[in-house]
């Protein structure tokens, strides 16, 4: 074998090794909420839906908006998929951002309500459907409402089972992936896990849920990483990773049912 034989066999090896360790859960994250909202849409919204984006197309255009970032016709909605916040921020100052949502510039609060104005405007808008599945699911990863100065959490370092990461990298999907289950059996588990409390996160209002991700994104900084037994950091945190993805399932499907 000569020496560009070797070089390019190389190249492979390496292509696919980074291939592979190239961070894909969140995309199982994004589905689980979808699938819960799928489940909880009533029939006429259903029917809606799935002429716009095919059978059950909520849940598989769930990380549309993240693969169009590839595309540069897109770089506009870049800054739409996240709402940094400052620690210490009173309930009046997250409830008066939700009324301005444009006022610390284009980002997360402002893509959903700008998303829902277009499909009440038209219903067949299929963009607009992908961006706002999508943004919800966002919305309930607590760190994408983190901190200015650290990029939500991206500039936090830990360690992840002797590998290095961050923690928006934990919440976006190895948390998720420590459960070792699919999407559609994760979305099961937490249909039946929430249940008893399935009319009460019906009832939340959107204040109320961002409140309570905003508390979850501070519960998470708060957690001293000197501790490095990620099983400690799993038994903490997993029970509100649960909530976060059944409440985003559940406000998705409100806004899906109130606007078909």
């Amino acid at each position: 074998m000569n020496n560009n034989m070797y070089l390019k066999a190389a190249l492979i090896l390496f292509l696919m090794s980074a291939t592979l360790s190239l961070p894909a859960y969140n995309v199982v994250g994004h589905r689980i909420i979808a699938e819960i909202a799928y489940k909880n849409l009533n029939e006429k919204t259903c029917e809606q839906v799935d002429n716009i984006l095919g059978k059950r197309g909520v849940i598989y255009t769930s990380s549309w908006a993240d693969e169009i970032k590839s595309d540069k016709s897109y770089a506009y909605s870049y800054p739409w998929h996240y709402q940094n916040l400052k620690a210490g921020l009173s309930a009046k100052e997250i409830k008066t951002l939700l009324e301005n949502p444009a006022a610390e510039g284009k980002h997360l609060f402002f893509a959903i309500d700008e998303m829902i104005a277009r499909l009440k405007k038209d219903k067949n808008d299929a963009e607009a459907l992908k961006f706002l599945v999508h943004f919800i699911g966002d919305l309930y990863q607590p760190l994408h409402l983190g901190r200015p100065e650290d990029k939500g959490g991206n500039k936090v370092q830990m360690r992840w089972f002797g590998k290095g990461t961050n923690i928006h990298a934990v919440w976006d999907g190895s948390l998720i992936d420590s459960r070792k289950m699919s999407s559609s059996e994760y979305a099961a588990f937490l249909e039946d896990k929430f249940e008893p409390r399935k009319e009460e996160i019906k009832r939340c209002s959107y204040l109320e849920s961002i409140l309570k991700i905003y508390e979850t994104a501070n519960e998470i900084y708060n957690y001293d990483l000197s501790d490095t037994n990620n099983y400690h950091y799993i038994y903490r945190f997993m029970d509100r990773q649960d909530e976060m993805l059944f409440m985003g399932g559940i406000r998705l499907a409100n806004i899906l049912n109130s606007i078909f």
